[in-house]
């Protein structure tokens, strides 16, 4: 079997938060490469760094010291405004609580990201209508988030992340406000993402049902990474 290059490397990756006159260390020398078309879940206890982790892959937040390297770039040198442009195409959100636009309909949420992009019109309805397809929906373009069940609601917002075609999807506890059932249909979805498009996704989650989709389960606890566990169901 070919080994894949890592589509995610990081190196010696240090982070911590100020608190008055205190550090607070977040993450401690993080080393971890992530392969092209991954699943990775990183579990851990509640402040743990997870979500930190996450956010520094993605471009949301900054280290304080190691590299991050993703798709061939070290995003760790990139300005805020070249950050800002490098997520918007090379990154897609999936969040536990949805972050739809009420006022939006499920096409008009999906669409958002491409409004970003040199699209036409008619290209932007092309690609928004072929997301939500995708994720079952082509029934539901024109309703709007309040008249979707949670579950509905999770997979406009999984579209709307994948509109784009970006590099890497990252998902912070996508199942945490579904019932059992909606969130297995959820991780279903990211599973075929993953096996049917060579999707590389990144998720946080404290669900062992959720991580057990994943190829691969990272734990981090108190900031420090612990030894790969591979799956065997690959």
């Amino acid at each position: 079997m070919e080994t894949k290059s890592p589509i995610v490397e990081i190196k010696n990756l240090y982070k911590s938060y100020r608190r008055g006159n205190q550090t607070l260390p977040v993450l401690q020398d993080i080393n971890l490469d992530i392969a092209d078309g991954e699943f990775l879940a990183l579990m851990g206890p509640s402040g743990s760094g997870k979500s930190t982790l996450l956010n520094l892959i993605a471009g949301i937040d900054k280290a304080d010291g190691g590299g991050i390297t993703v798709g061939g770039v070290d995003i760790t040198r990139l300005s805020e405004t070249e950050l800002a442009e490098w997520r918007s195409t090379n990154i897609g959100f999936i969040f536990q609580f949805y972050n739809l636009i009420p006022v939006l309909t499920a096409f008009e949420n999906v669409e958002l990201p491409l409004l970003l992009t040199g699209l036409t019109k008619k290209q932007r309805a092309e690609h928004a209508e072929a997301a939500l397809h995708l994720v079952s929906l082509s029934d539901r373009l024109e309703h709007y988030p309040g008249q979707l069940s949670g579950g509905q609601q999770q997979r406009v917002a999984i579209a709307r992340a994948i509109v784009t075609d970006p590099l890497i999807l990252v998902a912070d506890e996508p199942t945490g406000d579904l019932d059992r059932v909606s969130a297995k249909e959820i991780l279903d979805l990211m599973e075929r993402l993953v096996h049917e498009l060579g999707k590389t996704i990144i998720m946080v989650t404290h669900d062992p049902r959720a991580a057990e989709k994943a190829h691969i389960i990272r734990n981090l606890d108190k900031g420090v990474l612990d030894n790969a566990h591979n799956k065997t169901n690959l």
